[in-house]
This record gives structure tokens, sequence and C-alpha cells, in this order.
């Protein structure tokens, strides 16, 4: 891409003057305000000031051994040693010619592809998958998808909540108080049910909280008919996990759950007990982090006093088995904010014992979900909100729209729509905002078919087609663009930098990047329809336009695709 050769050819430029530099940082990104140019740098700062040099004599010596003529207009010095690169039509032009004749799509497959795990969602065995998981649920699936449209090599993870306390009271009910028929018609709400019932009753008395401790006791220690039922919660909690994920259209290579990490919790603790990672106290295997400020009054414990393991060396399990059986250069796990000192914790821990190892770990964190009185997302009634009732209502309220506007199509056409337009606009509505912030879910906010939502942008792709259509145009476009309108002019280098968004997505975790060029990607395109005719044009003018009005809607598209978002073309 553009930008890259230009940063390329800086590098080149800065090392002739300045042989002992490290180039890896002299990056070369779109300019914040066009009047300056198109692309800027500002990297020769940084060396001039760790050399003590004058940074408007260091730009100027690497601009006079920087050859970038064929791309760029003469370079320019701003400031204290910015330098500013605007583009020539014509390379403008070749772009446009290579992406129309499929040669690339302003992004490129990296050369040195790198292997990431990707953790996300982990909903729990016999409990609904309710909205707070479909943050981490709809982040994760987008960073893997950024992560493959850019050639990286990608494993997703879905380590699901399969062990633990909890199936002590879940086998208590299961057993007292089953209804086989309910369970047959809603498995999740009769295990819910089944739940409530019992922990109830074990708050009230101690006898059966006595005896859910005995029945875990007894899976833990493979009892072949708790570990028969244990397998059919599983199993149907799976089918629940399976229809709602297929609904998002999120999918998953490996759903390796905390069970399966059990049998190796042990020596796991024996391991960090002989390399002095942990040690006792109090009867507990425990870390301390002494040398670790903000962890210093966070030990954590690894083995309980009574041998129980706990989130923390499961974790530590999780980690050791991915390192070994898929060598990744980068794990990621998706989860809410409140996991922060846990994961610190975890990876402290972890580097202890493989402090040369390059593999990065990532903890990407976000915001809570909150209702519009700024409270945490509830039903009306103050129950948690259920993932699968949300997708349903978002798909109603699409349906209502857009049956009041287009009520012409058939049924069958206006739910498929509605079902497009409501969950796109939920998984927009999520990847919008700061990942780290809180968000208020706005029905209203979501749909609306104006501002920066997932409608606007898929009417904005809807509109595309339609010129299509009424022009009788298959394909559209030709390889010989002639840019002359400002607004023209504007969308062909907005498509420039899709690219470079892309790239900062994948490195910084924050899809709310993709969004904005997105919507600002779709301002321009309407602001290039509204000045620039495309049917009504001449030759010339309306092979350029709808060059333009094709590659609009590959970009959008293929953006859209990667939040893991859909297009109709028809709204």
């Amino acid at each position: 891409m553009l930008h890259r050769q230009i940063e390329q050819r800086l590098h080149a430029a800065v090392r002739t003057v300045l042989p002992d530099a490290d180039t890896e940082s002299l990056l070369v990104r779109p300019c914040p305000d066009t009047k300056f140019g198109d692309y800027q740098t500002n990297a020769l700062m940084g060396l001039a000031k760790a050399r003590k040099m004058n940074p408007r004599q260091l730009a100027a010596d690497v601009i006079a051994q920087l050859d970038v003529a064929e791309w760029c207009e003469p370079v320019e010095i701003a400031g204290a040693g910015f330098l500013n690169f605007r583009l020539k039509p014509a390379a403008v032009v070749q772009m446009l010619a290579g992406a129309q004749r499929g040669e690339h799509l302003f992004f490129e497959k990296t050369s040195r592809p790198r292997t990431a795990v990707v953790d996300f969602s982990s909903p729990n065995v016999a409990k609904p998958m309710h909205v707070g998981h479909i943050r981490s649920t709809i982040l994760g699936d987008c960073l893997a998808r950024t992560l493959r449209l850019l050639g990286h090599r990608v494993i997703t993870d879905n380590h699901i909540g399969d062990w633990g306390t909890q199936f002590g009271k879940l086998l208590v009910g299961w057993k007292r108080h089953l209804n086989r028929a309910a369970l047959q018609a809603n498995p999740i709400d009769e295990m819910e049910r089944l739940y409530k019932t019992v922990n109830a009753a074990c708050d009230a008395d101690a006898a059966v909280l006595e005896t859910a401790r005995q029945e875990l006791v007894k899976l833990q220690s493979g009892d072949v008919e708790n570990l028969s039922i244990w397998r059919e919660m599983i199993a149907l909690s799976q089918r629940q996990f399976d229809e709602i994920y297929g609904r998002l259209g999120v999918k998953f290579d490996h759903t390796l759950g905390e069970s399966f990490y059990n049998p190796r919790l042990k020596a796991v603790a024996e391991d960090l007990r002989a390399r002095g990672v942990a040690r006792e106290s109090e009867g507990a295997l425990v870390a301390f982090f002494d040398d670790i400020p903000a962890l210093k009054d966070h030990p954590a414990i690894i083995q309980k006093s009574d041998g129980a393991a706990n989130y923390t060396t499961t974790d530590i399990a999780t980690l050791e088995h991915r390192l070994q059986t898929w060598q990744p250069d980068e794990i990621i796990y998706v989860t809410d904010g409140r996991q922060q000192l846990h994961f610190h914790q975890v990876f402290a821990i972890f580097r202890r014992g493989h402090a040369a190892l390059p593999t990065r770990l990532a903890h990407v964190w976000f915001g809570s979900i909150l209702g519009e009185d700024g409270k945490p997302f509830k039903t009306r009634s103050g129950e948690t909100v259920k993932l699968a009732d949300l997708l349903d209502e978002a798909e109603e309220r699409a349906l209502k729209v857009i049956a009041e506007k287009n009520p012409e199509l058939p049924p069958e056409k206006q739910r498929e729509i509605a079902r497009i337009i409501g969950l796109g606009a939920v998984k927009y509505a999520d990847l919008l905002p700061n990942r780290q912030s809180d968000y208020i879910f706005s029905w209203d906010k979501m749909l609306a078919l104006q501002g920066n939502t997932a409608p606007y942008l898929q009417y904005a792709y809807t509109r595309v087609q339609s010129i299509f259509r009424k022009g009788g145009v298959v394909g559209g476009g030709a390889p010989e663009f002639q840019l002359t309108a400002p607004e023209e002019i504007h969308l062909a280098k907005h498509f420039l930098n899709f690219g470079i968004v892309l790239e900062a997505v994948a490195a910084e975790h924050r899809p709310n990047y993709l969004c904005n060029y997105l919507y600002d990607l779709a301002g321009h395109f309407a602001r290039f329809y509204e000045a620039c005719p495309v049917l009504k044009s001449t030759d010339a003018e309306r092979a350029t336009r709808l060059g333009l009005c094709v590659l609009t809607a590959r970009v959008l598209r293929q953006g859209l695709d990667t939040l893991g978002i859909e297009v109709s073309d028809q709204m």
C-alpha cells in the first residue's frame, strides 16, 4: 500500500543520514487535518531529541535523501519537524485501478503472519447466555476476523465454565426436582430453575449444602452416575450456545472448558511450588508479588488449604496447554474489566517461568452495558436480560420499521432484512464505543437510519446497489479513473486508509477504529452522491463515478463483514 511504500523510502533515507537509527518506529500515518497533506510522520523529532540535534535540520537532511516523487508532491516540513506528504492524483488513480482489477482492496496480507489464540465468550454450562456475554462474543469475533483478514493464523477457543462448585447444587436438583418434560421443552430454563431451587435450599438448610458438597466430590472423583448427568448438562447447554452463535455468525475452532484442564491442575501447582513461584502460606499454596508494586498487596492463591484448585490454577494450565499445542505468538483474552486483577496475576505468574518467551499476552477488557437510567442493563422486573430474548427483540423492532417503510416487500424478505438490520444494530452499538467505556443501550439510537449506526452504514451500501439497479449496471465502473470533483478525490483518498485502520484494530484490539472509519466512508460517499451525478453524467465521468460506487460498496461490505455485520441489497 502507498503509505507502506512511502514508509520504506523514509526508512532508507533516515538510515542514510543516521546509519545507527532504529527505523522500526518511523511510521507514516494519515494527517489529522487534510489541509496539511495526506500522510504525516512526527518520528524524526524523537530521533533528533535523542541525539540533541535540531529536528528541522534533521528533517531537511532526510528530505534531501528521500525519493518519493513517483507518489508525492514535494515533501513539506512543518512545525518542529513534521514531514507532510501530499499524494499526486496519478498515484491515487493507480491505487483505485489496482483495487478495481481485484489486486487488493486497499489493504495487504502480512508478509510475517503470526499465530494468535483468541479466548472469548466463555458462557457457563446450565445457565442461559445473557446480555453480559454479548460484549465478549462480538468483540472477540471481530478481533479474530480482523487478524484472519490480514493473513494471520487465528485459533479461537471458547473456554466455557463446565466445572466447579455449582455442579454439586445442580446434581442435587437433578436428582430431587427434575421435570423431564420441562427439560425437553427448554433445558436451560429447567436447569436454571433447579439451581435456584437448590441454592435457596442450601441457604436455608446446612444439610442440603452438605449434600451438594458430597455430590460435587462424587463428580470430581469420577462417579459414573454424576458424570453421566454432568455430560448431559453440557450437551444440552451446548445446543443453546450453538443456536445463539449460529444467529450471530460466530464460530469457534475449539471449545475446551475448565474440565479439560482439571487433570493437569495438581501438576501445575507442584511445578509452581518446585520452581519457587509459589510457596505455602497458612496451609495454602500462594504466589506473592513483592517485586510488582501494583500486585504487592494482592497475592494469588494457587491451591486452597483443602487442596482444591481455582480459576488461577486453571488459567495457568490453560496457558501451558495453548503454548505447547499451538505455539502462538499472541494470546488474547476478551473479558469484562472486573477480571483485570486476575489476569495481571496470571500473566505475572506465567512470566516467572517463561521470562524469555516472546509470546504476547493481552487482556482485552471492556466496560459494562447500562440501561438508559445509567444503571446495569436489566429487564423491567430487574432480571438479567437473556441474550436470546435480546436478539429476538432486535429483529422484531427492525421488522416493525421495515414493514412500515417497505410494505410492498414479501413477508419472508422483510423478515430476512429485519434479521440483518436488527442483529447488525446490536453488534455495531457494542463495537462502536471505546471498549473500556461503559455504554448506554438504546434501541432507538442503535436502530436509527441517521448517525453512526449499523443501519446507516447498511443503508449506504443499499444506496449503491440501487444505483446499479437503476442503471442496469452489472459490476459497474472501469479501471480508467479521472478524478476532478473535490468529492471524488476525498472519497478516493479515504479508501487508501482502510488497511491502516485494519492494522490498528489488530494491534490495539480496538474495533471502534473500524466503525469510525466506515462511518466517515459513508459520509464521504453521501457528499459525493449529492454533488456528483452518477447515471446522468457524461461517459468519462460516469465510468469514474460508477467505479467509485463499486469500490465504496466493496469496502463497506468488507469492513462490515470484519465487524461481523451482514448487508442487504434492499432495506
